[in-house]
């Protein structure tokens, strides 16, 4: 073997890169906009919505829970407390199964998510979609 195929072995081991669809997620993000909107620090909205869930604006490579304007539940206090970080991976999981995801992400059993919504099919999409969001 040469030291040349040595990079390309390592790319095929490290498994399939993340990808999701971002117009999808946008078109997809009408399902979230009864509780979450996406407000730019300039005060544009890209997405008008509702404020039960915290803007949505930059949460990708944010610790969980950092939006200073909400109001979190203890559960995802908790994974933030644990060090979690939003990326697209995380997000795809979370919208999955939001309260499974705070259990795991916190590493308490206990723990909920005020999030009642599962997003079935398109999480890589959505998370696709707010990782554009900068």
């Amino acid at each position: 073997m040469t030291f040349k195929l040595l990079p390309a072995l390592a790319l095929a081991l490290a498994g399939p890169a993340f990808a999701g669809d971002p117009a999808k997620g946008e078109a997809d993000f009408k399902k979230c906009k009864s509780c979450h909107s996406i407000i730019a620090p300039d005060g544009t909205a890209v997405q008008k919505g509702g404020k039960t869930g915290p803007n949505l604006w930059g949460i990708v490579g944010n610790p969980v829970a950092s939006d200073p304007d909400f109001k979190y539940g203890d559960g995802i206090l908790a994974a933030k407390a644990a060090g979690a970080v939003w990326d697209e991976a995380a997000i795809a999981v979370y919208v999955a199964d939001p309260a499974a995801w705070v259990k795991t992400a916190s590493g308490q059993d206990t723990a909920k998510s005020k999030m009642s919504f599962k997003l079935s099919t398109g999480g890589e999409d959505m998370a696709a979609y707010l990782a554009t969001l900068k």
